[in-house]
C-alpha cells in the first residue's frame, strides 16, 4: 500500500523539489499541494493523508502552529530553511526535519524512517476471554504484548521503551504513532516523551507520576490536560 502524501508550503521552487522527490518513490503517492496551512487543513478534512511535508513559515498561520492545530496528525517531516526552529518541531514529534535545499539522499533517509516502522495490530477483543494486544518488532521478531500489562512507554529518540510486568521491549517506532493504536480510555500521553498506563499509577503529583518504582515527569505542555484527567479519576 503507498503511502499517501501531502506538500504544505508557500514557496513553488520547493514544492517542485519535494513533488519531484515523491514521484520518484513507488511507495509514495502525491494527494496535493497546498501554499499555505488553511488549504492544508482543509485538504486533510477531505482526503486521506499519511504524510505531511510542512513548511514552517508561511502566510497566515506557521506550519508549527499548523500542526498545534491537528488532533490526529498523520506523520510530518518539517521542510525549512531555519534550523532554529529544529526543537520546537521536535517536540511535536514530526517524524524528521529536512534543512533546504533538500537533496535527494536526505530526503530519502527521512522517507526511510518514516515507511520503516512496522504496523502495529490494533488492539482488539475476540472472545470474551481474550485480552487486547499488539504486536512490536524487536530482534527482528513480531513479539505479542498484552496491553493491559503496558506499565509504561518511554521514547528514546527514534526507539521507544515498553515496560510491562515481565520485561521491557525495545523497538524502533515513534511514540506519537504508538500513541494512536492504544485505547485512549487507557492510556495517558504525560510527557512528549512518555505515555502511562492509567491503571498503574500508584500516585501522582503536579509535576510527576509513579509507577512501581519509576518517576515519570509531567511535560510542561501537558500538564493542564493530565490533571485534568488524573482529577477526573477520583471517585471520592
Amino acid at each position: 500500500m503507498k503511502t499517501r502524501c501531502l506538500i504544505v508550503d508557500d514557496e513553488p521552487l520547493a514544492i517542485n523539489v519535494i513533488k519531484s522527490f515523491v514521484e520518484r518513490l513507488d511507495q509514495l503517492e502525491l494527494v496535493g499541494t497546498c501554499s499555505n496551512a488553511i488549504d492544508g487543513f482543509n485538504t486533510l478534512a477531505k482526503e486521506q493523508v499519511d504524510l505531511l511535508f510542512v513548511d514552517i513559515q508561511m502566510p497566515q498561520m506557521t506550519g508549527l502552529e499548523f500542526l498545534k492545530t491537528l488532533k490526529n496528525p498523520p506523520k510530518v517531516i518539517i521542510t525549512t530553511a531555519y534550523r532554529e526552529f529544529a526543537m520546537e518541531g521536535y517536540e511535536l514529534d514530526v517524524a524528521d526535519y529536512l534543512l533546504k535545499p533538500i537533496s535527494f539522499d536526505r530526503f530519502l533517509k527521512a522517507i526511510n524512517k518514516v515507511t520503516d516502522q512496522p504496523d502495529l495490530i490494533r488492539p482488539t477483543v475476540s472472545t470474551s476471554e481474550e485480552d487486547p494486544y499488539i504486536f512490536v518488532r524487536e530482534d527482528k521478531k513480531m513479539r505479542r504484548i498484552v496491553v493491559k500489562d503496558i506499565q509504561y512507554i518511554e521514547s528514546i529518540k527514534d526507539y521507544v521503551k515498553i515496560i510491562t510486568d515481565q520485561h521491557v521491549f525495545t523497538t524502533y517506532l515513534q511514540i506519537s504513532y504508538l500513541e494512536k493504536k492504544l485505547p485512549e480510555e487507557s492510556f495517558m500521553r504525560v510527557h512528549r516523551s512518555f505515555i502511562v498506563g492509567i491503571n498503574h499509577i500508584k500516585a501522582y503529583s503536579s509535576t510527576d507520576i509513579e509507577i512501581g518504582d519509576q518517576s515519570i515527569p509531567i511535560g510542561r505542555h501537558y500538564k493542564n490536560q493530565v490533571m485534568s484527567q488524573l482529577d477526573n479519576l477520583n471517585t471520592i
